[in-house]
């Protein structure tokens, strides 16, 4: 089921630019690293769950890059802008293959399955 996505029909013509453009710096910055890295985990300083994911992988043997972006005090319009780029509302977000598979609880699934190591084949 695709996530419901405001049509740019229902966007004023003099508001698209903006909101096309807004904080898209960040959003190819992560691109560009999406595509760069087998594996890549972009989270926030002060929040324990990127922490989480970065240690989960340590512990699996995974190499992997980091992003951080800020803390709770700082950066949130570039994070919200990652969030809307994604659709996945928290910290961590974790790419394997150029693919979004979640946050830290979702990687550690992926870990403890077998499955991240067949992800990453």
């Amino acid at each position: 089921m695709p996530r419901p996505i405001l049509d740019e029909s229902n966007i004023h013509p003099a508001i698209r630019d903006r909101i096309a453009n807004h904080e898209q710096a960040i959003v190819r910055e992560v691109q560009a690293a999406v595509a760069k890295h087998p594996v890549l985990v972009v989270g926030m300083g002060m929040n324990p769950f990127p922490k989480k994911a970065r240690q989960a992988l340590d512990a699996a043997g995974v190499a992997y890059q980091y992003l951080e972006y800020g803390n709770y005090f700082n950066h949130w319009r570039q994070r919200n802008a990652l969030k809307l780029w994604t659709g996945w509302p928290t910290m961590p977000m974790v790419f394997v293959k150029g693919v979004l598979v979640g946050g830290a609880d979702d990687l550690i699934k992926l870990i403890d399955s077998g499955e991240l190591k067949t992800l990453l084949a």
